[in-house]
Parts: structure tokens; C-alpha cells; sequence
């Protein structure tokens, strides 16, 4: 083992960097060139926009509560009576208050109707729609939109939890920027503890999702705004006529704003817990959910932002290529890659193979530390490592015992 750890560090010392840049392009091309130095920089220009621009933030909070909007919060769903109650809770302890709650119970079969019908006499809900056959959660906001008053609405998932203060922040951008049309709130992992896999998970929307959509947003090319927790100005959403029916609606009503050339912002100070898949095997459903829902409506729905017309833009054409250039085409581009060091250097794959990991765990590494800086809750992610260490002790303790 020494012997091979003292040769492959001679090789890796030895080797010039055209060839060592040849043997891992796709590492250097896609990996380090994207997602750290891109997102490096634009991190960078975020955090100082930030400071120099504070004031008309400023200037936007008081815009925001010297007019004091009606927002509606729509929240359909089915089966999510038992979410409610705390819903509403939450829901009193917001920093901002003029808002209508409407529920839309969506074909549920168990004491949904009975809990809401009951919070709604007591006041906590403004509105109760029963819908007693299932039409899907976009028919349910869209039945929601139809009865609301506000003019921003913001969509919520029952079984959520958000800070004091997220429906004031997801608010805001509005009264920053006119232009502006939807808001995307910031999405976090709330059963971290569960096991390994929602552990991962927690890093994996704190550091891959939640600092991507910063850059994104940043840049101009911001995808999707979650369902889980989104706000939009009800004056554009008429516009686009409301939620579509069908898989992806989070992605697709975002397209469909794009297209209305409003900008689409997302917010890192608007927090939101969601509760994600406890196994692989439920993580791999919704990721398949994920990737099929992006072929319906990036490939098929909305192609025509790939071609020149009278409303082709840059920004949403960059937005459709980088989501399915990274989402999609690099998945299969792995194979090319890999077809490439077998064919033309399969006598180095013993060196190859290992320091693909390292380049890639180092990488990992060092875009989690750097980047934690630009995170809302920075000191939050400093204990995952520890808690993925006694996960995984804990289940090899739980196997042999």
C-alpha cells in the first residue's frame, strides 16, 4: 500500500499539465470551470451588490409596510389536515399580518375537510374550498387564485415550516424591483437527523441548491421557483392564466413568467423547511420525477426558446441550455468520458480512477468551506460532517450487531 501511495504521488509530481489537464477535461471543463470558479465569482459580485445596495433594500421594507399589500397564501394539497393547525400557527407569528389564508382541500380522504372547517370558524382561515374529486395541486391553486383578493400570492406547501419573518422577505423583492414577478423562497432540509440519506440531502440544498440559485438568480437564468414556497405578482400571473395542468408546474409557471420577460428573483433570506425523502429508494423516485418533468417542459412544452422569434431571448435560452446541458447531456457525456480513458489510456486507470476521486473531494471540499460565507445559515452546516460521521457509525454498528 505505502508502495502505491509513494508511486502514484511521484506520477502525479511528474506529469506535465497538458497531459494531466487531458486526462481529467471533464473534472476542468464542467466541474471546477462551473460550479466553482463561475460561482465563485458571482457569489462575489452578490455579496457586494448586497452591501452597496442595503439602502434601497431599506427603502423597499418601508415602501412594503407604509402601503401594506393584501398578500393571499393559497395552500392546496390533499390529505394535509394534520399540517394545518401548525401551519396556521406559524402563520400568526409572521412578521407581516395583512395576508388571506386559503386552503383548498384537494379530494382528501381523512379529517382534512373537518380540521379546516373547524379553523376556518375560528378565524385562522380566511377561506375553505372543498374539491371533492382530485384534480391535481395545480388545479387547486388555480381554484385558489380564482377566489383570492391579494395582489401578491404566495404558494405554500402544508407540511412546510418557515421562519418569522418569511413572508415579509419573500415580499420584498417586489418593492425592490418593479420588474420582478416571482419570487422563490429558500428551500431547506428540516429532518436532517432522520438518516444518511436526508443528511446528504441537507447539504445538498444548503450548498449545491440554495448557493446555485444565488448564482443563478444573480445572473439572470433562475429556473424554477419551488412550490413548496413562492410568490407572485397576481397581476402577472393572470396574465399567464394560472398554473398549467401536469408534471414539473413549479418549472413550467417559471417559464411561463420568463416568457412575459418578468425577472424571476430568488431570496435566501426567505426560510423554509421541507421534509425530504428518508431512503434512496424514495430519493431516486423523485429525482426521476424531477428529470422527466424537465424533458415535458424544457424539451417539449418550451422548446421554441431555443429558436430566434419575436420574443426569443438570450437570458431564457441560456437558462434552457445550462439546465439540460448540466441536467441532462452531461450525464450521458460521463459515458463519453469514460469511454475516452479506456480506449486511449486504459494503462493509466490506476492512476486515473483515484485521482478523479481526490480532484473531486478536494473540490467538494473546498466550495463547502468557501462558500458556507454566503449561506443564510452559515453556522448550521458546520455540524453536517459530524452527523454524517455518526450516522454512518451508527448503521455499521446497527449491521453487525
Amino acid at each position: 500500500m505505502h508502495n502505491f501511495i509513494d508511486e502514484f504521488i511521484d506520477y502525479a509530481l511528474s506529469m506535465d499539465t497538458i497531459t494531466f489537464v487531458r486526462l481529467f477535461w471533464f473534472f476542468f471543463l464542467f466541474e471546477f470551470t462551473r460550479y466553482f470558479i463561475v460561482d465563485f465569482a458571482v457569489l462575489l459580485i452578490w455579496r457586494f451588490k448586497q452591501i452597496i445596495f442595503k439602502h434601497k433594500w431599506d427603502q423597499a421594507r418601508e415602501r412594503l409596510f407604509a402601503e401594506q399589500p393584501l398578500i393571499s397564501i393559497i395552500v392546496p394539497g390533499k390529505n394535509e389536515g394534520k399540517h394545518i393547525h401548525k401551519l396556521t400557527k406559524s402563520l400568526n407569528e409572521q412578521t407581516y399580518q395583512n395576508y388571506e389564508l386559503i386552503i383548498v382541500d384537494d379530494g382528501s380522504d381523512d379529517q382534512t375537510e373537518l380540521i379546516c372547517r373547524d379553523l376556518e370558524r375560528n378565524g385562522l382561515i380566511d377561506l375553505f374550498i372543498r374539491n371533492d374529486v382530485r384534480g391535481g395541486k395545480a388545479s387547486g391553486a388555480n381554484t385558489a387564485l380564482r377566489f383570492s383578493k391579494g395582489e401578491i400570492v404566495v404558494h405554500l406547501d402544508a407540511d412546510c415550516s418557515y421562519d418569522y419573518d418569511a413572508i415579509e422577505k419573500i415580499i420584498l423583492p417586489f418593492y425592490y424591483d418593479e420588474k420582478i414577478g416571482a419570487v422563490g423562497g429558500n428551500v431547506q432540509v428540516r429532518n436532517k437527523e432522520v438518516s444518511l440519506c436526508t443528511t446528504l440531502q441537507a447539504i445538498e440544498y444548503a450548498h449545491s441548491i440554495g448557493v446555485g440559485r444565488i448564482v443563478t438568480s444573480e445572473l439572470g437564468i433562475y429556473r424554477v421557483v419551488s412550490g413548496a414556497f413562492g410568490a407572485f405578482k397576481r397581476q402577472a400571473l393572470e396574465r399567464v392564466e394560472g398554473w398549467d395542468i401536469g408534471p414539473g408546474l413549479d418549472g413550467d409557471i417559471t417559464v411561463k413568467f420568463r416568457k412575459m420577460d418578468y425577472r424571476i428573483f430568488f431570496q435566501p433570506e426567505a426560510m423554509c423547511l421541507t421534509s425530504a425523502p428518508d431512503t434512496f429508494k424514495k430519493l431516486q423516485n423523485q429525482r426521476l420525477r424531477w428529470d422527466k418533468s424537465l424533458v415535458r417542459f424544457r424539451l417539449r412544452k418550451h422548446r421554441d426558446v431555443f429558436f430566434p422569434h419575436a420574443n426569443f431571448k438570450i437570458k431564457d435560452f441560456i437558462a434552457f441550455l445550462e439546465n439540460i446541458t448540466y441536467n441532462l447531456l452531461l450525464n450521458i457525456k460521463w459515458y463519453f468520458y469514460v469511454a475516452d480513458m479506456l480506449i486511449n489510456a486504459s494503462a493509466m486507470l490506476w492512476f486515473i480512477v483515484p485521482m478523479n476521486l481526490i480532484l473531486y473531494t478536494l473540490n467538494n471540499y473546498a466550495k463547502y468551506f468557501l462558500f458556507m460565507n454566503f449561506r443564510k445559515r452559515r453556522n448550521d452546516h458546520r455540524g453536517y460532517f459530524l452527523l454524517i460521521f455518526r450516522l454512518w457509525f451508527s448503521t455499521l454498528v446497527t449491521s453487525y450487531a
